[in-house]
């Protein structure tokens, strides 16, 4: 009896759980049937849903509103070269006249390519799939979008020709901005119609439509997308759509793409296509583009447009006297790490000078404002702005002979820009004036693998493996944008804290929901007191007279600002780096094409510009001035605190009955005295175990030679009883007149 109802029970659940699954399967037919293809006959006037806008900090002025030009222009399907359409099927769907609407396969394989991997890159959606997307579905966000995509692309397989639906993606495809279609993107870019679009030019284009914004040629990526544009090719080839002959003309065709159009509604355009190009790739082209979302920007567009203005002018003044067409402008508040204004050129819209590329965020070489990276490193370890370097001529290659002061053949001996050599130095006048091997001895005594790092930790990235630098790197051997840069310098201004820039305040969604917000992420990524030596030493205007002298550009009176500037050895790059506590400006001057400005130090090519602005922007923010660094310990080692002739001797005269007290005026350099890994620790017992002891210590001796330095004559210091040093009652024996007093006597105040 039990059994029985037993049975009774698991058929009654049996019988539910099929009837449940019947009516599942009922109303999935039932939704399946109600989904209906709309009319499409009116697709030449769809616009875009809802429209992306971008503003400044305010919220108040419009940058750009992606739909105020929408520009679309319907041809029939014979008016489209067939090149663009080999070219689209060869990249998107090469298998669309064969297949019903969807090809599973190649969404699964996309599917498994996207989890292997984690890039996210492969689509899998056939042409009838994204017509469905970019036509039917637009707007629709709910889970079952990607279900009502496959129905709608087999519905509409059957209800249209293959050209047809073709067709439709060619024409409403996006191309980046406000350009829809294959008409307008050809007009926009080629400046002809698609009828006449070359194998080359249909390449580009089809290479667009993955990522229209990544892939724009007036965007950030050009490199990308010719890498893209040649895969394209290359499968057009593979599927028969080309052959070789077109294909290899094809790759050595050389396209001009059509200045941007100066769109009167488009303001602070580097700025706004760096956003749009970060938006896309975390919220994806299509939510990006059609989302509807308000994007407030960090921009103070007061900032911008003084800055937008003042590279023009000096854009043409550069040209004119130092044969050096373009420019830059990178603005970062250090508190926050917000972009209040970018200029990645002196004109947007000037195509004489390829001016829709962004420099700002380009990599170029950075010369010697990349000095303060190293040496923040060594006030790390323990040095100080007194430590004395020697720059004298030397020898940094240690399979060359220590008096081979050239750069050839693999040796490496560098100058300064005006060919002189200024002996002992402190690290202070070292930076101040920006010296060269005092800087390349820095490097070496803080490690280059030290001084990435810490360059990397304050925002500089990409600079790679050290070895290919060696010491070169602190004369600006690597490549950093504006950007990063400037950046980077914001640690120094923020007392060695790190906000990482920032383009965004607020992000709402097209109902007005908040879907990102700033907030504020500081690290402390350099010591303070690291910081605070930099900052003073930049903005000593005493110590950087004897190059620029007291009333240079780099001098703004009553506020204190640090600067520091570089130029490469060739003539292709000048930079400008300054900053107070609440506010950094980064300039760089040069030529889009890497050929050479007129030979100038970077104060007079690029400093002119960079104090405009500067004193255009500072008088709306407080005046802050840098805490002070902390005093030189002077119970460190003599060289580390700015002693540098060596031991002290005593020497009695019996005629006078004193003792003279005077540096021996012997010179070594830093590493007679110091072990590079433990600066504050004991001296080195073998010095030349260094191997870079022997070219540093023959290039301070040499200077000793050769500069005419002569010795410091002892002074007098009467003495009472000359059996008793002065240090305490030690008896000693006195020597003949001239002699050197030897034993406890001798050194008394002690060596480096």
């Amino acid at each position: 009896m039990k059994e029985r109802r037993k049975d009774n029970r698991k058929r009654n659940r049996v019988l539910i759980g099929f009837s449940g699954l019947l009516f599942l399967l009922g109303m999935i037919f039932l939704w399946v049937a109600s989904l209906r293809i709309p009319d499409l006959s009116d697709l030449a006037d769809r616009k875009v849903i809802q429209s992306t806008k971008i503003y400044d900090r305010t919220g108040q002025i419009l940058l750009y509103d992606m739909s105020s030009d929408v520009r679309r222009t319907v041809v029939p399907f014979e008016s489209i070269s067939p090149n663009i359409k080999k070219a689209t099927l060869a990249i998107e769907d090469k298998d669309f006249y064969s297949h019903g609407g969807v090809k599973v396969s190649s969404f699964l394989r996309a599917l498994l390519v996207n989890i292997t991997t984690l890039s996210y890159s492969q689509g899998g959606s056939t042409i009838t799939q994204q017509v469905v997307k970019n036509v039917i579905l637009n707007g629709d966000k709910t889970p079952t979008r990607k279900i009502k995509e496959w129905i709608l692309a087999e519905k509409l397989d059957k209800a249209l020709p293959k050209d047809e639906i073709l067709n439709l993606y060619l024409n409403e495809s996006p191309y980046g901005g406000a350009i829809y279609g294959v008409e307008e993107a050809s007009l926009s870019y080629f400046g002809k119609e698609s009828k006449n679009v070359t194998v080359s030019e249909a390449a580009y284009l089809a290479a667009m439509t993955k990522a229209p914004t990544y892939y724009s040629p007036y965007g950030l990526h050009k490199d990308k997308l010719e890498e893209r544009k040649n895969l394209v090719l290359r499968e057009m080839l593979q599927n028969n759509f080309i052959t070789q002959a077109e294909f290899d003309a094809a790759m050595l065709e050389k396209i001009t793409f059509s200045p941007k159009a100066n769109n009167g509604g488009l303001r602070a355009p580097h700025f706004v296509f760096f956003v749009m190009d970060y938006l896309a790739k975390k919220y994806g082209e299509e939510t990006f583009s059609q989302g509807g979302m308000k994007i407030i920007t960090t921009l103070d567009y007061d900032i911008q447009a003084k800055a937008e203005a003042i590279a023009k002018k000096y854009g043409a003044t550069n040209q004119k006297n130092f044969n050096a067409d373009n420019n830059a402008f990178v603005v970062i508040d250090p508190k926050t790490g917000g972009i209040l204004a970018m200029t990645g050129s002196r004109d947007y819209f000037d195509d004489t000078i390829n001016g829709n590329f962004n420099v700002a965020t380009a990599h170029r070489q950075p010369g010697s404002t990349f000095k303060p990276f190293v040496y923040a490193g060594m006030f790390n370890k323990g040095y100080t702005p007194d430590t004395i370097l020697f720059d004298v001529p030397t020898q940094f290659s240690v399979n060359c002979a220590q008096d081979n002061f050239t750069s050839d053949n693999g040796c490496y001996s560098p100058g300064n820009f005006d060919s002189k050599f200024r002996g002992p130095m402190r690290i202070r006048e070292a930076l101040a004036l920006s010296i060269n091997v005092p800087a390349v001895k820095g490097l070496y005594l803080n490690g280059i693998q030290d001084s990435l790092d810490l360059a990397k930790a304050m925002g500089i990235e990409d600079l790679g493996d050290p070895a290919q630098y060696g010491l070169t790197l602190v004369l600006g051997g690597g490549e950093v944008s504006p950007l990063d840069l400037t950046s980077a310098y914001s640690v120094f201004a923020n007392d060695g804290v790190r906000n990482p820039y920032n383009p965004i305040m607020k992000i709402q969604d097209g109902s007005g929901r908040v879907i990102e917000e700033f907030t504020p992420a500081p690290v402390q990524v350099l010591p303070s007191d690291s910081a605070r030596k930099i900052s003073d030493i930049l903005s000593d205007n005493n110590a950087r007279s004897a190059e620029y002298g007291l009333s240079s550009p780099l001098n703004i009176p009553d506020r204190q600002v640090a600067v520091k500037t570089g130029t490469t050895n060739n003539s292709k790059d000048a930079w400008i780096m300054g900053y107070t506590p609440n506010l950094v400006i980064g300039a760089w001057v040069g030529n889009n094409d890497n050929t050479p400005m007129v030979k100038k130090i970077a104060g007079f090519i690029v400093a002119p510009m960079w104090r405009e602005l500067m004193d255009a922007t500072l008088s709306s923010f407080p005046v802050e001035n840098f805490p002070p660094a902390a005093p030189t310990d002077q119970t460190i080692k003599p060289v580390l605190r700015g002693v540098w002739q060596g031991g002290t001797t005593q020497i009695y005269d019996p005629t006078t009955n004193t003792i003279s007290s005077v540096p021996s005026g012997e010179a070594h350099s830093i590493l007679y005295y110091v072990n590079k890994n433990d600066p504050l620790g004991p001296a080195p017992s073998n010095p030349s175990a260094d191997p870079q002891f022997k070219n540093w210590e023959y290039g301070v001796q040499h200077w000793m030679s050769t500069s005419g330095y002569s010795a410091p004559q002892p002074q007098a210091v009467p003495i009472i009883n000359p059996l008793i040093t002065p240090g305490g009652a030690v008896p000693v024996i006195i020597p003949q007149e001239g002699q050197t007093l030897q034993g406890a006597a001798q050194n008394a105040g002690g060596t480096q």
